[in-house]
């Protein structure tokens, strides 16, 4: 009789926010076994992502122009040749594919942040 347990513990609650820490958890551990190419341009995506991330950005409309998706993976790829042996139309295959993963990613984190607060 000792270890009892009070009544708010006997039926534990799952935590509200506890999804979106273990989706960004596998997001992370998703990018740490990408292959090395992909690993390199992580960084010039996120960049970039980072720079298009303001409110009425056209990442957030419901069909974003794929006119300006494609001017942005195009900026992405003018910096990440560079670093590549023979960048060709499979690197900018690969970043267009990598970019509109992530901008889907954050599109879903931007509409679970707006349901909270709406």
């Amino acid at each position: 009789m000792e270890n009892k347990l009070p009544f708010y513990m006997t039926y534990p609650m799952p935590f509200l926010y506890d999804d979106e820490r273990l989706n960004r958890r596998d997001s992370d551990y998703m990018k740490s076994i990408y292959p090395d190419t992909a690993k390199r341009l992580v960084p010039y995506i996120e960049e970039e992502c980072d720079r298009m991330e303001y409110d009425a950005s056209m990442m957030y409309d419901e069909y974003p122009d794929r006119l300006q998706l494609r001017l942005m993976c195009r900026r992405i790829y003018d910096r990440a040749k560079d670093g590549e042996k023979e960048p060709g139309s499979w690197l900018q295959d690969l970043i267009e594919v990598m970019a509109y993963q992530e901008l889907c990613r954050r599109r879903q984190e931007h509409r679970s942040i707006q349901r909270k607060f709406f």
